[in-house]
């Protein structure tokens, strides 16, 4: 549909002081502080867990020494999706248009409208990884107590239905820090980025800033423990994300290579052109590019209470 000039009546004439809508600040993109951020040259990229070796075994004198294999885990394709948006203009609108600002501004808008459709796109891993009709690619959600590893046993990135919480966050540490591999060895993995929803920044705080136990008093009535979480820096960075769903649900990113992951394959581009037949003037942009999820040790989750 183009913009014609009855869409802004009030531009073909003078005396319109200011128009308000186009000025807001512009959201950051808050997913970019909690994905690995790469490029991509193809129409998609894969990426294959590969299983090294189990434990040692004890060999008794004269006998022969055990042997293993290592071999491939889980597989995960990103495959590039291109998502665009653009507008018309007809030329009577661009002539008579006594308000060159606002034309102007459409671009700027444009951009807008693809960083924020980014962003929803990213969030929307996390908002998703509670829920088994969107399995990753192990065959199961992103945050389950049933990663199947080598063997058959069970492995999980997911912590009680809680909300956040300074015995949640602690909870939620420490299984990071024993998480295994495939085969069973403990990886030394560390939490990295807490993740939340805005509506949790206060809360999220005071856990992680005060120098007390959250909610502990100095009094003698009351605990005056150290709090672990800041003495051991326990969390690097705090991200608030408007584009999650839930404003419970909270997530620890841990250091583990190729967890969440987003695949570029081509930067956002602004293009325009003239329709011959019509006059009008069209505009438009585009980006492609897939996030998504490998490794899903890169990130421990609740859903909250």
């Amino acid at each position: 549909m183009a913009i014609t000039r009855s869409a802004h009546p009030d531009s073909l004439w003078p005396g319109i002081k200011i128009y308000f809508g186009k000025t807001y600040k512009e959201q950051r993109k808050p997913f970019e502080a909690y994905f690995q951020m790469e490029t991509s040259d193809k129409a998609y990229e894969e990426i294959v867990e590969a299983q090294g070796f189990g434990f040692a075994a004890v060999k008794n004198e004269g006998a022969a020494i055990q042997y293993d294999t290592d071999r491939q885990g889980y597989k995960t394709r990103f495959t590039n999706q291109t998502y665009g948006l653009g507008y018309i203009v007809t030329r009577e609108a661009i002539e008579d248009n006594q308000y060159k600002v606002l034309s102007e501004r459409r671009a700027p808008e444009l951009a807008r409208s693809m960083n924020t459709t980014k962003c929803i796109v990213h969030a929307n891993i996390l908002n998703r990884g509670f829920d088994p009709a969107f399995a990753i690619g192990d065959g199961v959600e992103l945050f389950s107590a049933a990663h199947v590893v080598d063997g058959g046993a069970l492995q999980s990135n997911l912590l009680a239905a809680a909300d956040l919480s300074e015995t949640g966050l602690e909870d939620a540490a420490t299984q990071i820090m024993l998480m295994e591999n495939a085969r069973g060895h403990v990886i030394a993995a560390k939490p990295k980025t807490l993740v939340i929803h805005p509506s949790n920044w206060a809360n999220a705080m005071r856990i992680l800033e005060s120098d007390l136990q959250s909610g502990a008093s100095t009094d003698s009535t009351n605990t005056n423990n150290l709090n672990a979480l800041k003495v051991r820096g326990v969390v690097e960075n705090v991200v608030m994300d408007p584009y999650l769903d839930s404003p419970d649900a909270w997530c620890l990113t841990t250091d583990i290579p190729n967890g969440l992951m987003c695949f570029q394959r081509r930067e956002l581009e602004f293009t325009q052109d003239n329709d011959f037949d019509t006059e009008n003037a069209k505009a438009k942009a585009t980006e492609r590019y897939v996030p998504g999820v490998a490794d899903w040790r890169g990130v421990f989750g609740s859903p909250g209470a």
